[in-house]
C-alpha cells in the first residue's frame, strides 16, 4: 500500500516559485544560492585538505595503505552520490535522507534515516572544530585544543546565523587557499621525494607495510568516509538552491570527483614523507592527530608546518560551519514535520535560516568536540561515532531508490532494474560491509541511538494516535 502522503512530497516539482521554497507547515527558504556556491559549500564542508587531519588514524588502522583507502571509500560513496542525485530530483528538500526515505519507504523508515543522519549532521561539525583545535594547537601547543574550539565554534556559528549569503562571500576564498597550500605542499613534497627519496616504499601506500589486510583496509575506510561526507550535504540545500535539484546533484558529483583526487594525492605523498610507521601510531594514539603535520615538519620545514595547520585550522571551522547548516535544517524539515519539536522548523525572517536549530547544533558541538578534546583517542572514537550514523543512514537512502521507484512507482523516471534496484542494492552491500568493520564502541554508541529514535518516534507517534 503506498503511504505516502502529499506532506512526503512536499516540494517536489516544478510548481515551487523560484523566489522560495516549497515547505511544509513552518518557515520557507529562499532561493539564493547558484551553482559555484554550492560547489564551494560542498567544498569547505568536505575540505580540501580533509585527509591531513585524520591520516594517522587511518595509517595506523590499514597498515600503511592510506591511499588504498581512499580509492575504496570514493568508490563507496560514489554509489551513494549517484542515490543521492536520483532523490534529490524527485524530492528537492531540506530533509535529505529523513524526507527521501520518507517518500521511498515510509514515514518510520524516514524518521528512523533522519534520526541517525543527525548523529552525523550533529557531530561531523565537532570533528571538524576538533581539527582546527588541533591543527592550531601544534602550531601554539601552550594554548588548549579546548580553547579553539570554543573560539571557533563562536565565530562560525555567527557567521550561519547572519544568512547563507554572508557565509558564502568567505567560503570562496577559504576552499581557494585551502586548495593553493594543500598544492604548494604536494609540489615540495614531491621535489623532496624524488631528491631524498621515500620512508617507505613508493607503493605503500596501496599495498601497506609488512602484511597485507583486507580487513585493515575496510576498517579504516570506515573512518575514511567521513572525509567525504561533505558532499551530502548539499542535498539539505535543495530548497534554497536557484537551479533545483538538479543543479544539486551536478555540484554533488563535482565535489565528489574532485575530493577523490585531493585526498589520494596528500595521503601518498603525506605516507611517503612520514617518520612514524602505523605500527608507532597504533602504540601510541596521541600521536595520530598531528601525524601529517609532523611529517611535513620533519622533511619540508616548520614554516609549511605552519602554513598547512593554519589553512586547516581555518577550512575545518568553516567546514564544520556548513556542516552546523546543514544539520539545523534537518532539523528543520523534520520539526515541520512534527518529528522532532515544532520550535526547530522556525526560520528567522530577516536572514532566511532556521536559527533555533542552529543554536542547538551548536550547543553540540561545543559538548562533543570538547569532550573529544579530553581524550587522547578522542578523535579515533568520535569520527568512528559519527560514520555509524552516516552510513547506516546511507543504507536507507539506497532503500529508498528501489521503494520509491520500483515498488510505489512515484518517480519521474521509467522504473529501471539496474538504476533503481542494481545500483542501490550494490551500494547497500558495499555500505553495510563498510559499517560492520566500524569500531566496536561506534557501533555500540550508533546501536544506543538508534533505540533511542525508536522510542522518541514511539512517544511522538502515540500523542499524534491519541491527541
Amino acid at each position: 500500500m503506498d503511504d505516502t502522503t502529499a506532506d512526503d512530497r512536499s516540494g517536489a516539482g516544478p510548481s515551487a516559485p523560484e523566489g522560495t521554497a516549497a515547505s511544509a507547515s513552518g518557515g520557507s527558504l529562499r532561493r539564493t544560492i547558484g551553482l559555484s556556491e554550492l560547489v564551494f559549500f560542498g567544498l569547505v564542508f568536505i575540505g580540501p585538505a580533509a585527509a591531513v587531519g585524520v591520516f594517522g588514524t587511518l595509517d595506523a588502522r590499514s597498515g600503511g595503505a592510506v591511499a588504498l583507502v581512499y580509492i575504496v571509500a570514493t568508490i563507496v560513496m560514489a554509489f551513494t552520490a549517484i542515490s543521492y542525485m536520483r532523490m534529490s530530483r524527485e524530492v528537492p528538500r531540506a530533509g535529505t535522507v529523513f524526507a527521501y526515505a520518507s517518500a521511498g519507504i515510509g514515514k518510520p523508515a524516514g524518521f528512523i534515516a533522519g534520526w541517525m543522519i543527525l548523529l552525523d549532521y550533529l557531530f561531523i561539525p565537532s570533528v571538524a572544530y576538533l581539527f582546527t583545535g588541533i591543527a592550531l594547537n601544534s602550531i601554539f601547543p601552550a594554548v588548549p585544543v579546548w580553547v579553539f574550539v570554543a573560539v571557533a565554534v563562536v565565530l562560525t556559528t555567527g557567521l550561519n546565523l547572519a544568512g547563507v549569503k554572508v557565509a558564502s562571500r568567505v567560503i570562496t576564498g577559504v576552499v581557494l587557499a585551502e586548495v593553493a597550500v594543500l598544492a604548494l605542499v604536494l609540489v615540495l613534497g614531491i621535489a623532496y621525494l624524488v631528491q631524498h627519496g621515500p620512508t617507505r616504499g613508493w607503493l605503500t601506500p596501496l599495498t601497506g607495510i609488512d602484511a597485507f589486510s583486507v580487513t585493515a583496509v575496510l576498517a579504516a575506510v570506515s573512518v575514511a568516509v567521513l572525509s567525504y561526507l561533505g558532499f551530502d550535504s548539499l542535498a539539505t540545500f535543495s530548497e534554497e538552491a536557484k537551479g533545483g535539484p538538479r543543479i544539486v546533484g551536478r555540484a554533488t558529483l563535482i565535489c565528489l570527483v574532485l575530493a577523490g583526487v585531493f585526498f589520494v594525492a596528500q595521503t601518498w605523498v603525506g605516507s611517503l614523507l612520514s617518520p612514524l610507521t602505523p605500527a608507532e601510531l597504533q602504540a601510541d594514539p596521541a600521536l595520530e592527530g598531528a601525524a601529517y603535520y609532523s611529517a611535513v615538519d620533519s622533511t619540508l620545514g616548520s614554516w609549511l608546518h605552519w602554513l598547512l595547520a593554519l589553512a586547516k585550522a581555518v577550512g575545518a571551522a568553516f567546514s564544520a560551519m556548513i556542516g552546523q547548516a546543514a544539520g539545523s535544517r534537518i532539523l528543520m524539515d523534520m520539526g515541520r514535520s512534527r518529528q522532532v519539536p515544532k520550535f526547530l522548523a522556525e526560520v528567522a525572517p530577516k536572514t532566511g535560516v532556521p536559527w533555533k536549530g542552529i543554536l542547538v547544533a551548536a550547543g553540540g558541538n561545543v559538548f562533543v568536540a570538547g569532550w573529544a578534546a579530553t581524550r587522547a583517542d578522542g578523535l579515533d572514537q568520535l569520527t568512528s561515532i559519527v560514520n555509524v550514523g552516516a552510513l547506516t543512514a546511507f543504507i536507507f537512502l539506497q532503500a529508498s531508490v528501489v521503494g520509491y521507484f520500483l515498488v510505489k512507482k512515484l518517480g519521474s523516471e521509467t522504473p529501471n532494474w539496474f538504476n533503481h534496484a542494481v545500483i542501490p542494492v550494490i551500494g547497500a552491500g558495499l555500505l553495510i560491509a563498510v559499517l560492520v568493520s566500524a569500531n566496536p564502541l561506534a557501533l555500540a554508541i550508533g546501536a544506543i541511538w538508534l533505540v533511542i529514535g525508536i522510542a522518541v518516534f514511539a512517544v511522538n507517534n502515540r500523542r499524534r494516535t491519541h491527541g
